[in-house]
């Protein structure tokens, strides 16, 4: 359990890496639009799948990862491993929070963005924390010679 908890670790990170291409190749590709003349309007279709990719993967994939490192977490005995699936999690909620609330004001966004550095932070940290306690666990243990 406690290398399930180390991928699901890295597996959200991953996902919040694949978060920022996504949603720059977007933007990217609406200012390169906007450049060439394009003309935006409510009902216009994005000019690549960057946007769609950044909203399912932060409203499906990254959600399910959180949950199912969190559920790991209680079987996994992982040390701090519960409270940092916990933060994890909740950082991943308040991400999304963020995420809808930056449509009505977008300078909610900047904590949007910040948010993912923390999503990331916690996702690498839990993943560590479960490679540190089972290089521990696997180490040799040295008996003292009663004498």
């Amino acid at each position: 359990m406690r290398k399930a908890y180390r991928v699901l670790g890295l597996l959200i990170a991953l996902a919040v890496v694949v978060q920022a291409s996504a949603i720059a190749f977007g933007s990217f590709g609406f200012f390169n639009e906007i450049e060439r003349g394009t003309v935006y309007t409510p009902s216009s279709e994005a000019p690549n799948f960057g946007p769609m990719l950044h909203a399912l993967n932060g409203t499906l994939v990254i959600p399910a990862l959180s949950l199912a490192l969190l559920v790991v977490s209680f079987f996994a005995k992982v040390h701090r491993g519960i409270r940092l699936a916990l933060f994890t999690f909740l950082a991943v909620v308040v991400q999304i929070n963020l995420a809808f609330f930056s449509f009505d004001t977008p300078a909610i966004g900047l904590l949007h963005g910040a948010n993912a550095f923390a999503v990331l932070g916690l996702a690498l940290t839990a993943a560590r924390a479960a490679a540190r306690d089972a290089s521990v666990t696997t180490a040799p243990v040295v008996e003292e010679a009663i004498a």
